[in-house]
């Protein structure tokens, strides 16, 4: 019989944070996004196929989550399959992913409020003003106080959230159906275009053509990362899994979580498209949603979407405040982050983690007054790195499926892989090799956790960790250099890589010397 933690987060609520962490900021923008690079009849096939491959993702979770108890989110699974670096990698991917989405989280969120007061908040290259950086500071640094007070606590907030910021979703919904015009929708629906841009990456004019295989191959690739970060947070149930009433409610959630947004996300994406032209949809100004209703029903319109926006901003960035602590506590419950990183206050919290994450969420708030297009800039860092925790969750089932000779987990768990991994390899590679820069930094932590627990690195760790910490070394001078195009692929020059690259050196010694300060501490009070 499945025991209960009576404390613990129900369904409803754990369907809450993959709800509401995914309908975050990247739903309020995705129609204009998506008509940059394809037609409704793109959009459409590429909704089957990136349906397909996030449903063999869940399956995955669902069956991980329900017959692998013992084991608790992502990293779990990674490391469980195939070791304790890879265990590794995968967690420490994911705690780089959440916090990489909260900033793009924190753009939009002033962008939004720029609707109110343009040019106060967000400069014209899509970069915040100074205003906007300490407003933003303010509210992560408040939503990581909350976070202190309790997971549990937050949770239920985000559960009210929910509610709240779906209204003006619904309403938009309904505004796109009642003025669809199905002249409108179809008028390009199955041909390719070629854009005519202004040196501001305004489009003046569309040149239409037949859709050929390969242009329609294009328009699937175009919209894979938009896609696919809006999706960000369906594995939020498993993350949550310990926490949970029940460790099947986990995965009762992400099932329930995909129905809800596939359908939130269909219709928001395509009912646009029945509304304005092409050309029109793709020059609407962030954020999207909120342009569109203004111009379906007059002011009002847009000024609910906007404050709808900021609430679901909230309450997603209050979701994914609470995600990246629990891949750092798992990290170290399984011995692969130094235990200081698990320490919990009175409060149940890991205080450690939530302070040192939102150390790094600090020195990247201010890296966006520098970066143009700062929001695109973060949610591909964030989905790309993302992309490979959720490969490795679909290898691990595979894994089993041929251990087991259960024929469906090989499908699946293949399938899933194969989807991810071909997905970044066509859209995000680029964002994978900058975060290298990153993963340095926990390879430092991850050997402190062997020397913590009387262990050494393997020669195949040794061999991996320099080889991959050289990697995140050539990403410094490879934007720099502009190598493979680098600097226009990434959306940021080395200067701008500077002003991140400094002070988080500066953070990664004083967090090393505190932790290993800590160990000696341990060792000493143990003899």
């Amino acid at each position: 019989m499945e025991t209960e933690n009576k404390k613990g987060i129900g369904l409803l609520a754990l369907v809450a944070i993959i709800v509401s962490g995914a309908i975050g900021g990247g739903v309020f923008n995705l129609s204009n996004d998506l008509a940059t690079g394809a037609t409704p009849g793109g959009v459409v096939v590429s909704w089957i196929v990136i349906g397909f491959g996030i449903l063999m993702l869940v399956l995955s979770l669902n069956h991980l989550v329900v017959n692998k108890p013992e084991l608790s989110g992502v990293s779990d699974y990674a490391r469980a399959g195939f070791g304790n670096m890879v265990g590794f990698i995968s967690g420490w991917g994911y705690w780089l992913s959440a916090w990489a989405g909260n900033i793009a989280f924190a753009v939009l969120m002033m962008t939004s409020v720029d609707y109110f007061f343009p040019g106060v908040f967000q400069a014209k290259n899509g970069s915040l003003t100074i205003l906007s950086v300490i407003v933003v500071s303010i509210v992560s640094w408040g939503l990581t106080l909350l976070v202190m007070r309790g997971v549990e606590g937050a949770a239920v907030i985000n559960a009210i959230v929910l509610i709240a910021k779906l209204i003006p979703l619904f309403v938009f919904m309904i505004a796109g159906i009642v003025m669809f015009k199905a002249g409108v929708f179809s008028a390009h629906f199955w041909q390719n275009f070629a854009a005519n841009t202004d040196a501001n990456g305004v489009i003046k004019s569309l040149t239409w053509s037949n859709m050929t295989g390969g242009d329609l191959f294009g328009q699937v690739t175009n919209s894979l990362m938009v896609m696919i970060w809006v999706f960000v947070g369906i594995e939020g149930a498993a993350m949550m899994g310990d926490r949970a009433k029940r460790k099947s409610d986990a995965g009762k959630a992400s099932i329930l979580g995909l129905i809800a947004l596939l359908v939130i996300y269909v219709l928001l994406s395509l009912l646009p498209f029945g509304f304005m032209n092409q050309q029109d949809l793709a020059n609407t100004g962030q954020p999207g949603l909120v342009h569109i209703l203004n111009a379906m029903v007059g002011g009002w319109g847009g000024t609910l979407m906007a404050i709808g926006l900021v609430i679901s901003l909230l309450g997603a960035w209050l979701s994914w405040t609470m995600l990246p602590v629990e891949a750092t506590q798992q990290l170290s419950d399984q011995k692969l982050l130094p235990s200081w990183f698990g320490k919990l206050n009175d409060k149940g919290a890991p205080s450690n983690s939530l302070i040192l994450t939102q150390l790094i969420v600090q020195i990247f708030l201010i890296v966006t007054y520098f970066v143009a297009d700062a929001y695109n800039v973060f949610v591909y860092l964030c989905t790309a790195v993302i992309m490979i925790c959720y490969a490795l969750v679909g290898l691990y089932l595979f894994k089993l499926g041929i251990q087991e000779k259960k024929t469906s987990n090989i499908v699946v768990g293949f399938l899933a892989a194969a989807f991810q991994i071909l997905a970044l390899y066509f859209s995000g590679w680029q964002f994978v090799w900058l975060s290298l820069i990153l993963y340095a930094v926990g390879f430092i932590l991850y050997a402190l956790s062997k020397k913590e627990y009387g262990g050494k690195l393997s020669s195949v760790e040794m061999i991996s960790t320099v080889i991959l910490t050289v990697l995140g070394i050539l990403a410094v001078f490879g934007v720099y250099g502009n190598w493979l195009g680098l600097q226009d692929a990434l959306g940021i020059d080395g200067n701008t890589l500077l002003v991140a690259v400094v002070p988080l050196i500066v953070v990664t010694f004083i967090v090393y010397f505190v932790v290993r300060a800590d160990i000696n501490k341990k060792k000493i009070s143990n003899k």
